[in-house]
């Protein structure tokens, strides 16, 4: 698709949040969970405010794009960095990473992680071209669901 401008890059507001929503389910490998819902969102974009952003068309409504962040007060997390097929290859994900991670080394946050779905070998790619590290053969990564909901 031929796209007269580059999308708008600006802090994401829980009012993005059923754009958000509706990428993450027209995204290819991305999953929409329960913890993805509005009030969870919500909190973490209040906890971690001005550490996420979304892309905007020009022209047309909704997003192409998101990259969300936050951190524990020690180290930093990437969560649901994605962009529309029809806008890959313009830079978007890499500027909207850029910009989550100048935001947590403002916070002090100086070191960052990030997970993808074991089957996601576009994004694995993704990440080694940007120079993340993916092996660490030190570390086993455990997760407990606490509710009755699979998908959580």
């Amino acid at each position: 698709m031929n796209h007269q401008s580059m999308p708008d890059i600006q802090p994401m507001t829980p009012d993005d949040h059923a754009d958000f929503a509706a990428m993450m389910l027209r995204t290819p490998g991305v999953v929409l969970r329960t913890a993805d819902g509005y009030a969870a969102t919500q909190r973490y974009l209040e906890r971690n405010a001005g550490l996420s952003f979304v892309a905007r068309p020009a022209e047309g409504k909704g997003i192409v794009g998101c990259a969300m962040a936050g951190h524990d007060g020690r180290r930093g997390y990437l969560q649901h960095v994605m962009v529309d097929p029809d806008y890959r290859h313009l830079g978007l994900a890499k500027t909207m990473v850029e910009r989550c991670l100048a935001a947590l080394l403002d916070a002090g946050i100086e070191k960052v992680h990030l997970d993808t779905l074991a089957d996601n070998h576009q994004a694995h790619r993704f990440w080694r071209h940007l120079g993340w590290a993916d092996r660490r053969d030190e570390i086993v990564k455990f997760s407990r669901v606490l509710v009755e909901d699979d998908n959580a």
